[in-house]
């Protein structure tokens, strides 16, 4: 599985930078009215790339980790349930019931 996410960030990279080479002129962005912002054409597809991937990445990676830390939690909590006690007393009236059951018709 790694080596298929490395393989797609290598292909993304490859073409990223295929399109960088390609598109390398400058473009104005007009944010405001009085406010005009030059820049390059990839610097500007980048930065829209990682507008839309980081917040969804982060929400994708805080999801992860609370249910991680909800398993482990529930998980702890079964353990501790369901952990038989060993005692001799306990140890001895299981086995007696066991016998009393097979010594019946």
């Amino acid at each position: 599985m790694r080596m298929l996410r490395t393989i797609f960030w290598i292909a993304v990279v490859a073409i990223l930078a295929a399109f960088t080479a390609a598109n390398w002129q400058p473009v104005e962005v007009r944010i405001w009215e009085g406010l005009l912002l030059e820049t390059r054409l990839p610097v500007l597809v980048i930065m829209a790339f990682l507008l839309g991937l980081v917040p969804t990445w982060l929400l994708y990676r805080a999801t992860r980790w609370r249910l991680t830390r909800r398993i482990a939690s529930l998980e702890t909590s079964l353990g501790a349930k369901a952990a038989p006690s060993l005692s001799s007393t306990n140890l001895e009236a299981a086995q007696g019931s066991d016998t009393r059951m097979s010594e019946t018709p």
